[in-house]
């Protein structure tokens, strides 16, 4: 199956931008929970249980996204990759949107937060079938040899949604704090709008994978391929679990709860705290970039190995930076604590892709990916209870959190590499 590198790189790209508006997105109500819905949603609780039951809404998300894996993955493997795609493009952008138009609690009482967790859940059922299509559809159109940098195109989307929501935040909280309370924390979310249309307009120009349509003429397909994941290929599913973990965790760790904890307990100022993660996000390009490279020469899973087990090891030289309240120390240690983290993210497409096999890769790929995200999705709120209830609060508990799920991370690599098909993109012409 010969392809042209140009269409290859076409299709990269646009997997790569709707991917990043489906992060800016999400990652765009991690902001806000970290900074504003405490107390625009959650008004009638003390100021801890607000950031609590602020944490618990983002978590939703994530307990939505193996759902959406699940029904997007079986219309990824039987409907098509293209179609599926530009419906999840489409159901994120206009929730997110939604949300920036939602009263608050003081407008129309409970039903703020309970309309917020509805809109969330809409987002993670989106989430849940976007990255695992664009990952899927982004590699079959790549030549085997050249899937680790195509596949780290679509992992660009992740710091590059990162940098959009968090710039979008850090111009926001240029405002007086009056001004961003009422109306201006809206702003980001109404922009999902105008950058829904692009991506959209981007999106509709991807042609079908050459793989899926071989794979379409199949007569023995699974029907329900999302379930034969379970049944064919458990162990397999378990792996790309523990091999997503830290990619997924890590970063809501090093980021979200990071913002709360620093603004909350440390009195840090907002801006300060998002500006540095629009730094991290600068450096989470970078390693994208290079160890996407890296993994076409030693492997993905060596790439998710060795990044686990580098994260582990400055989990708790990087926190206790945090911990002394100084700015410059914040700063570098999100920026090194993604930095880190991010090597493992940024191959975990091309691990994962070759786990499965074509007839199960769109549904095993999101499956993966979003259980690790529902296993992790609270991590942050897990994290934020762990602090509050401690008699001084600490940064150990995020510490502990961040160490073990490197520690997954690095089995899940190790564990990989050994179980890769690496010419299994024309599995459907074998048979």
């Amino acid at each position: 199956m010969q392809v042209n590198p140009k269409d290859v790189a076409r299709i990269a790209r646009a997997a790569f931008a709707g991917t990043a508006l489906e992060w800016y997105d999400y990652f765009l109500f991690g902001t806000a929970a970290a900074l504003v819905f405490n107390f625009l949603f959650f008004t009638e609780l003390n100021p801890t249980a607000a950031v609590l039951a602020s944490f618990a809404t983002f978590g939703v998300g994530f307990a939505a996204r193996p759902i959406g894996a699940f029904v997007f993955g079986i219309l990824g493997d039987r409907w098509g990759r293209r179609p599926t795609l530009i419906l999840s493009i489409v159901l994120i952008g206009v929730a997110t949107g939604i949300i920036g138009m939602l009263p608050a609690y003081d407008q129309i009482g409970l039903a703020a937060p309970v309309l917020l967790v509805v809109l969330r859940l809409f987002q993670g059922l989106a989430v849940g079938g976007e990255w695992g299509g664009a990952t899927t559809i982004a590699i079959e159109h790549a030549p085997p040899e050249k899937r680790a940098r195509y596949a780290a195109m679509v992992q660009l989307g992740s710091p590059v949604g990162t940098l959009l929501s968090s710039g979008a935040f850090s111009l926001v909280l240029l405002m007086p704090e009056e001004t961003v309370n009422s109306w201006g924390w809206r702003l980001p979310f109404l922009a999902a709008f105008p950058l829904l249309a692009v991506a959209l307009w981007i999106r509709l120009k991807v042609e079908e994978s050459p793989v899926f349509e071989q794979l379409a003429e199949m007569d023995d397909r699974p029907k329900v391929p999302a379930a034969a994941v379970f049944t064919k290929a458990f162990g397999r599913l378990v792996v790309a679990i523990c091999a997503a973990l830290l990619g997924v965790g890590g970063f809501y760790l090093m980021n979200t709860y990071v913002i709360s904890y620093t603004t909350t307990v440390l009195d840090v100022a907002r801006g300060d705290v998002v500006n540095a993660t629009v730094i991290a996000a600068l450096v989470q390009m970078v390693v994208v970039v290079v160890f996407g490279r890296v993994a076409e020469r030693l492997g993905p899973g060596r790439v998710t190995f060795i990044g686990g087990i580098l994260t582990a090891l400055a989990a708790w030289p990087l926190f206790m930076m945090i911990d002394t309240g100084e700015v410059w120390a914040i700063i570098f240690a999100i920026s090194a604590g993604i930095g880190l983290l991010t090597i493992t993210y940024s191959v975990t497409g091309a691990l994962l892709a070759e786990l499965f096999p074509v007839e199960l890769r769109y549904s095993g790929v999101s499956l993966g990916y979003n259980l690790a995200g529902a296993l992790t999705g609270f991590l942050p709120f897990i994290a934020t209870w762990m602090t509050c209830i401690q008699e001084t609060p600490s940064v150990m508990p995020a510490v502990v959190l961040l160490v073990i799920v490197s520690l997954l991370t690095a089995l899940g690599g190790f564990l990989g590499e050994r179980l890769r098909v690496k010419d299994d993109v024309v599995i459907t012409e074998a048979k």
